[in-house]
C-alpha cells in the first residue's frame, strides 16, 4: 500500500492540532510514522490529500474522526499485570496504608488514567478481590482519550497477548476461553467504571476527585514539558491528601513538578500528595 505524501507544512498544522486537543506532542522524527498510519485512513475514506483530511477532523461534528486520529498517533501497548513490581507495591505497601487511614464506611477510589483497553484497571480489580476486599469497599475508574479503546475495555474480551502474564491461578478463576479469546469474569468486570477523560482539559478532569491512588503509567512520554506539568497538576488536584501517583517505571517527575513527595518502596518510586 502506497502512502499518501504528508507535506511538511501540513504535518506541522496537524501536529499543532493534535497538541491543542490532547497535549500529545509529535516530534519531527515521528512524521513518517504519522504519515504511514494516517494514510490508511485517507485511503479508506478516499481522501486524496492530508489538507482535506485535516479539514475533515477539524469540522467533523461527531468526534469519531478525532478519536481515530488519537488512536493512530498513540501506541496502546498494554497487558494484564504489566510492570508487576509496581503492582506488588500497590497491593502490599500502599493499599494497607490507605486501608488503615480509612474508616469503615469510606470507599477507596483508584483511577487508571489513560487505561487504553482496560487491562490495567482490571488487573487492579483482580488484585483487590484477591486481597479479600469487598467490591463495596472500593471504586476503580479507567479513563482514556480514545473511545475505541474504551469500548474494547467495556467488552472485557482479550487476546492471548493481553493475558500472557496472568498467573495460572488468576487465569482459571477470572477468565473463560471462547474461540481463542479470553473473557473476563463478571465479578472483576463489574468493579471497574470507564469514562472518557482528557488529562489536560481543565473542565474534563473535574469528573474525578478525592482519589486515593492514580496509575498514570507510560502516558507522560507523549507530552512535552508544558503538557506534563499541566497533566500532573490536574492529577495532584484529583488526589486526596496522602494519596499516591504511580507513573511508568522508566519515567520521572524530577524536572516536571516538586508538588509530590517521592517515596522509594522496595526500589519502586511512588509519588505522594502531602
Amino acid at each position: 500500500m502506497l502512502n499518501i505524501p504528508l507535506p511538511d507544512s501540513t504535518f506541522k498544522d496537524l501536529r499543532d492540532y493534535i497538541y491543542e486537543k490532547s497535549g500529545i506532542y509529535v516530534a519531527d522524527t515521528k512524521k513518517y510514522l504519522i504519515e504511514n498510519r494516517l494514510s490508511r485512513i485517507l485511503l479508506e475514506k478516499k481522501i486524496n490529500n492530508f489538507e482535506d483530511y485535516l479539514k475533515l477532523i477539524k469540522f467533523s461534528g461527531n468526534g469519531n474522526e478525532l478519536n481515530r486520529l488519537f488512536d493512530a498517533v498513540t501506541t496502546n501497548e498494554t497487558y494484564f499485570f504489566r510492570e508487576f513490581d509496581q503492582l506488588k507495591i500497590f497491593s502490599d505497601e500502599i493499599m494497607p496504608k490507605i486501608l488503615s487511614q480509612k474508616k469503615g464506611s469510606q470507599v477507596i477510589k483508584i483511577w487508571s488514567a489513560a487505561c487504553s483497553t482496560g487491562e490495567e484497571p482490571y488487573t487492579l480489580a483482580i488484585m483487590l478481590l484477591e486481597k479479600g476486599l469487598n467490591p463495596k469497599q472500593f471504586e476503580i475508574y479507567g479513563s482514556d482519550l480514545s473511545e475505541g479503546a474504551l469500548n474494547t475495555a467495556k467488552t472485557a474480551v482479550y487476546s492471548s497477548y493481553s493475558v500472557r502474564n496472568v498467573p495460572a491461578y488468576y487465569m482459571n478463576k477470572y477468565f473463560s476461553i471462547s474461540n481463542q479469546s479470553y473473557i473476563l469474569s463478571a465479578s472483576a468486570k463489574k468493579t471497574v467504571n470507564f469514562m472518557k477523560i482528557n488529562l489536560i482539559d481543565d473542565k474534563n478532569i473535574r469528573m474525578l476527585r478525592n482519589v486515593d491512588v492514580i496509575f498514570c503509567r507510560n502516558v507522560l512520554i507523549y507530552f512535552d514539558v508544558k503538557s506534563k506539568q499541566k497533566a500532573t497538576s490536574h492529577l495532584y488536584d484529583c488526589l486526596n491528601p496522602g494519596g499516591y501517583l504511580l507513573i511508568g517505571s522508566s519515567e520521572s517527575l524530577h524536572n516536571i513538578t516538586r508538588a509530590f513527595k517521592p517515596n522509594v518502596l522496595n526500589k519502586v518510586i511512588a509519588y505522594q500528595k502531602v
